[in-house]
């Protein structure tokens, strides 16, 4: 930890470097370099917590939105789901403009004593005698909402680091936020032990079951996190050498320097946050069609694909962790920009690998089929899919819908090319990821950047909402190869945009000349 050890002598979480040590010839005092390290720790544990928050509930929101509200149906958990995204997209500026003028303490803190209620919140939907649906949805958005601050601990961190440290530390964050998402489902799936039932707190209502203990133990951590920010936490700004800055929200200190001036590019800003959205947006869509895409495939049943599903997601977190480390000694060598636009190359591999070809077909579900519901088709085919229908013991209706026409002439995905697919979409998306916002921040130099980070993280959650709605809609109507073809233009469109402005996205110190690339 920060307080261990000289300045010249330790090392960072996975292994920074920083301006205090002689390696980079830079004056930091032992006392500031362990404060502000301290500091940037704590924010990694935010940043962890919040994607635990997010991830923790995922995979019982929907038999929980069952029981406590029997009218809730299919197309209101979408809304469910999507309204952490939709209340992450709305706070995000807000507390980004917040950090700009006040102590970052102030919207850390509020913002996680909101996602710490509305865990709350989530734990009492069952006691309203009606309407529980639109309380669970009210929960889940002001979790989303108090994951704004996401846009705060980045910009700390950004401010807090200097131009060699950057890509390092946003590696960090991004480590903490894939372990988060990890460990929540892990969480949960410990939870399950304690049942439906559970135990009830008649004095106050409260049920603990495998629903609500994952939320209430998100709420005590929140409460520890809050402690922790307000014990720990520190303001503190360094230029892009190293050196600590004069800042609004600042604490006042005798070795300051003036922040350097000069203008922003525009142009790369934006461009960098359609690259964020476009990064975004292809894997909330992988994330939402992996499980319809294997029961539709494979056969699978539900059950099963849960389990497969999870693991295939788990494993694939790990992959990202292990690239995330990787990614910090790369970008020493081959630089941020290069490491971008092969991660987009390498998603766009990984698309491309998914699309179907060969002659075999997937197995055809003609489970409560309908005579206006059978597609253009001849006996013949009816008959040769009919034979092919799985049959589970369960008596579950499994393999690809009828209703969907693609069914009877789009081949089959093999697991080889989905476990290819994963491979190398778990290679691209941490390096386009992690790249991103590393470019986005050394584009902002050392003004405050809670407003502009505010604005990527919004992005980030638009992308989260409108990518799954792109994909369930052209999945259903047309089918994988259309889908994924889509996909694939999508990314060599935004290959090329990158293209394009490419020399524009350097650090601002190095476009105004203060420092060399």
């Amino acid at each position: 930890m920060a307080g261990l050890g000289t300045p010249s002598e330790e090392e960072p979480l996975l292994g920074d470097r920083t301006p205090g040590s002689r390696e980079w010839g830079i004056i930091e005092t032992e006392e500031h370099y362990k404060s502000r390290w301290r500091s940037i720790r704590i924010l990694y544990l935010t940043m962890f917590l919040s994607s635990v928050g997010f991830s923790i509930v995922i995979m019982s929101i929907w038999p929980y939105l069952q029981k406590i509200d029997e009218t809730a149906d299919a197309s209101f958990l979408g809304w469910v789901i999507a309204s952490f995204s939709l209340g992450q997209m709305v706070a995000s500026p807000v507390f980004g403009l917040w950090s700009n003028y006040r102590p970052r303490k102030e919207p850390l803190v509020v913002s996680i004593f909101i996602s710490v209620v509305a865990n709350c919140l989530y734990a009492y939907v069952h006691v309203p005698a009606s309407h529980n649906k639109y309380y669970m949805l009210a929960a889940r958005g002001l979790v989303g909402f108090g994951a704004g601050n996401v846009a705060v601990v980045r910009a700390y961190v950004a401010g807090a680091t200097s131009l060699q440290e950057r890509t390092s530390s946003m590696a960090n964050i991004s480590a903490c936020q894939a372990l988060g998402f990890i460990l929540g489902p892990v969480f949960q799936t410990c939870f399950a032990l304690i049942g439906e039932k559970g135990v009830t707190w008649e004095t106050i209502q409260l049920q603990i079951n495998m629903y609500t203990a994952p939320v209430l133990l998100g709420a005590f951590l929140g409460v520890l996190n809050i402690i922790l920010i307000l014990i720990v936490l520190r303001e503190h700004r360094v230029d892009d050498s190293g050196r600590q800055c004069k800042n609004i929200n600042f604490e006042a200190s005798t070795d300051e320097v003036q922040v350097p001036q000069g203008n922003i590019d525009q142009v790369a800003v934006v461009t960098t946050n359609v690259l964020f959205f476009v990064v975004l947006f292809i894997f909330a869509l992988f994330e939402t069609i992996l499980t319809p895409l294997t029961m539709d495939m494979y056969a699978w049943t539900r059950e099963q694909a849960v389990l497969y599903d999870g693991i295939i997601l788990a494993a694939l977190g790990v992959e990202a962790i292990v690239v995330f480390m990787g990614i910090k000694l790369l970008s020493k060598k081959v630089g941020e920009r290069a490491l971008l636009l092969g991660g987009l190359v390498v998603v766009c591999a990984g698309f491309f690998v998914l699309l179907p070809w060969g002659s075999q077909l997937p197995k055809v579900q003609w489970e409560d089929l309908h005579n206006n519901s059978i597609p253009n088709t001849t006996f013949g085919e009816i008959v040769i899919a009919l034979w092919k229908s799985p049959s589970d013991p369960s008596g579950e209706p499994t393999g690809c819908p009828v209703e969907r026409a693609w069914c009877l002439y789009t081949p089959v995905i093999h697991l080889a090319q989905l476990f290819t697919s994963v491979v190398l979409i778990g290679i691209g998306y941490p390096s386009c990821n992690v790249m991103s916002y590393t470019l986005y921040s050394k584009l902002l130099g050392p003004q405050p950047q809670g407003v502009y980070m505010g604005w990527l993280t919004a992005s980030g959650s638009a992308a989260r909402i409108l990518g799954p709605v792109y994909i369930s809609q052209v999945y259903t109507s047309w089918g994988p190869r259309w889908a994924f073809s889509l996909v694939c233009g999508f990314v060599v469109l935004t290959i090329t945009l990158l293209g394009v402005v490419y020399r524009r996205l350097v650090a601002f110190s190095v476009r105004h000349g203060n420092i060399q690339e």
